[in-house]
Parts: C-alpha cells; structure tokens; sequence
C-alpha cells in the first residue's frame, strides 16, 4: 500500500468488515450501516486506490490480490487505532455515545428496558445496539460493551460474569388450547416441536435428558433464535427459549417449570482502556447491575 495515499478512515472500517464478514449484507448487519452505503464506500475505495478489490460471486466477496494487500494495511490501521484511548475520565456529566453488541435474542427481549433506564439516568447518553449473532471485536472498537453467553477469553478485555438464564419448555395457550399439555417431557414425540435447523445444541440437549432425537424430528426448524421464539409465540409448536423472556409473556405457558435444562451464562464485556471512560464504565456497571435482577 503506498503510504501516499490518503484513504478516509470510513472508508477502511467499511473494508475491513466487508474483508471479515465476506459478503455486503453480513457486513452490513455488523456495522450497522445499509448495503447501499457498504457498496457506495466500495466503489469510492476502488477509484481511489485504482484496482478492483473484491471478486463478487454467489458465495460472496473474495479478495483480489490488490484487495489482499490492501486488506493487511486496514488490519495494520485498525490495530493501531485499537491502541488509541480516545476518552479521559473526569467526573462531568456522561455524555456521548456507547455502542453495544448482543445477540439478537438479547438486544429485542432483554436490552430494551435496560438501556431505557441507561438513558433516563444518562439523558445526554446515546445508544447504538448492534444486535447480530456474530462476535464483534472489541480490541477493534467494533462495540464497547459486548455482553456475550460465554465466557470472553482476551486478555486486554474486562469481563464480569453478571447473570445465569435459566431456560424453559414453552408453548403457546393456543398451542395448548389446540394439542394439550404434555405431562412429561417424553411426551414431545407426540407434539409439534421447535429447534434449530444446522446447529446441533437442542439435540444435543435432549440427548442429555435420555431423548435421542434427529433434525428430522423438529416440525420447524430455524437457526435464527429470534424466528424460533416468535413461531413458539404463534403457536407452532413447543420450543425451549429463556425463562426471564417467557414468564413475562401472557400467552406462553412453561412446560414443567420444575424442570432443569440448563442456564445460559451472561458476560458484559469492555475494552480495558475503555473501562476507564466515563460513558462506558457507567453503562457498564449499569447494565451489570441490571442483569442481576436475572
């Protein structure tokens, strides 16, 4: 990359997770920013630096070798910015923005009453929710506060273990109404049921409470967490989902409450350089002390 040339940082960042995420409508979801505007800013990239940079097929975007040599001196730049405190503390009023990353679950059912009471504590606090499935890198500054459901393995992040979800069998009173109640959780070959569509993790759940079952054996399947939820909510079928979600909707009744099939753990965590940060640090310890109404 020659050093004379002068690319705008945006332009960088929307490479960057165009490079990562492989295709404009994953890199897209990550930022934030429309396709639209993730293609606009490819198109500007090329006529600066005077090469085509992906290769655009089915499967997506594959660098070009120009795209290659590029992509190392973006990653070079993000790195060096990630080292950059770009805050200092003092005690005024919290203002400012803080981006959060959560899993789609957690951003549309737990977060939004959460940051609402961020907000009227910090009025001159904004908020950016990235809610995507993805892991966002926080020693990039993709996000400040990631709260994730395993436990962050970087040394340069704070983490805090803030809450264990329990979760719970649901059906709709619809459902119910329609198919009756199972009285033991045998009883859901004789049901409708709910899982995922590539991943294995209710399989395998099941298989640990002695049913051994198949993908076949689910009559809906989605991988989207937040599409299972919702079809549970229309009365599709039984599915599993979080106990502190489901006990507050009026039309879902929990299947054998008395019944343990696990928790999912919560992580909130911070760059340690921005754990310093006014704006970052109080939404942290707010969003911790929130969850441990969990």
């Amino acid at each position: 990359m020659d050093s004379s040339t002068q690319i705008p940082w945006h332009l960088l960042q929307s490479f960057a997770a165009m490079t990562r995420h492989k295709s404009l409508s994953a890199a897209a979801s990550a930022t934030g920013a429309s396709q639209p505007t993730l293609s606009r800013h490819l198109s500007q990239l090329e006529e600066r630096v005077g090469h085509r940079l992906f290769y655009r097929d089915t499967s997506g975007l594959e660098p070009t070798p120009e795209g290659l040599n590029l992509q190392v001196y973006a990653e070079r730049m993000l790195e060096a910015a990630a080292g950059i405190s770009v805050e200092d503390t003092s005690d005024g009023p919290v203002a400012g923005t803080v981006r959060i990353t959560a899993s789609r679950v957690a951003a549309s059912y737990l977060l939004p009453p959460m940051l609402q009471a961020l907000r009227l504590r910090h009025p001159r606090l904004s908020v950016e929710l990235v809610a995507s499935d993805e892991t966002h890198n926080l020693l990039r500054r993709e996000a400040d506060l990631a709260i994730r459901m395993y436990r962050p393995t970087q040394s340069d992040l704070i983490a805090r273990k803030v809450a264990e979800l329990p979760l719970g069998v649901f059906a709709a009173r619809s459902y119910i109404a329609r198919r009756g109640l199972p009285e033991h959780i045998g009883d859901l070959h004789r049901h409708d049921v709910i899982g995922y569509d590539r991943s294995t993790l209710i399989i395998d759940g099941m298989a640990r409470m002695g049913m051994k079952v198949e993908r076949s054996f689910f009559a809906f399947r989605s991988d989207d967490q937040v599409a299972c939820w919702n079809m549970i909510r229309a009365g599709c079928g039984i599915g599993f989902g979080q106990v502190a979600i489901g006990r507050d909707d009026p039309d879902l009744v929990q299947i054998q409450p008395t019944l343990d099939i696990g928790s999912l753990p919560v992580w909130l965590a911070a760059h340690a350089e921005l754990r310093s940060s006014p704006r970052v640090r109080r939404s942290f310890d707010a969003l911790a002390e929130a969850f441990k109404a969990f």
